[in-house]
């Protein structure tokens, strides 16, 4: 049977809805599968709570009952040391002790002391005097203890000389560092002495490390 233009034609369009309607639905397919898939999560969380930590120095006079000092004034407020005899009537060649300790309080972190001269007054004897420091293993400062010692201030040293290096306090009060003060008035001080005052204010800076 002959394939007239017109048949041929036809056959072309049918075709062509065909394809039309596979695509037509493949593309209503494949929309028709589109899902979402959410991953299943889970999390974990930390935290921490963070504190300053403390820092104080204590002193004591006599190595047992320690107190703070944090200021030189008003007058009184200041640890008065303990001077041997003769600290109120010295004559030349004379030189008298002192023990001052120094520890942290519990609590506090660990730290470093370092001795320093806040002022000294009184009415002029203090240009007449030297004087020494050094660290001692016990709470007994005295002319025998003394030159064991390990030197902080030289001897012989003007009164407003302060100290070299730095001492080390563990935290909680767990060590103490005994300072043994030795003030002299040399035997060379002339007349012009006699009678006066001083008044020495040491400072020691502790710093928290």
């Amino acid at each position: 049977m002959a394939v007239t233009r017109r048949s041929m034609r036809e056959g072309r369009l049918s075709r062509s809805r065909r394809i039309r309607a596979v695509l037509a639905g493949g593309l209503v397919f494949g929309v028709g599968a589109t899902m979402t898939l959410a991953a299943w999560n889970d999390s974990e969380y930390s935290s921490a709570t963070f504190t300053a930590g403390r820092f104080d120095i204590v002193g004591a006079v006599d190595g047992a009952a320690f107190s703070s000092h944090p200021t030189s004034t008003p007058i009184g407020s200041t640890a008065a040391l303990t001077f041997s005899a003769p600290f109120g009537a010295m004559v030349p060649g004379t030189t008298v002790y002192a023990l001052f300790s120094v520890k942290t309080a519990n609590p506090s972190v660990t730290g470093s002391l370092q001795l320093s001269v806040a002022s000294t007054a009184g009415t002029g004897l203090g240009p007449y005097l030297r004087y020494g420091v050094r660290t001692i293993t016990g709470t007994t400062c005295n002319a025998t203890t003394y030159p064991a010692g390990t030197a902080v201030v030289a001897d012989n040293s003007t009164m407003s000389t302060a100290g070299t290096g730095t001492q080390t306090v563990a935290a909680n009060g767990g060590s103490t560092v005994n300072y043994c003060i030795a003030v002299t008035l040399p035997s060379g001080a002339d007349n012009g002495a006699q009678g006066l005052t001083a008044i020495q204010t040491w400072q020691i800076l502790g710093t928290a490390s």
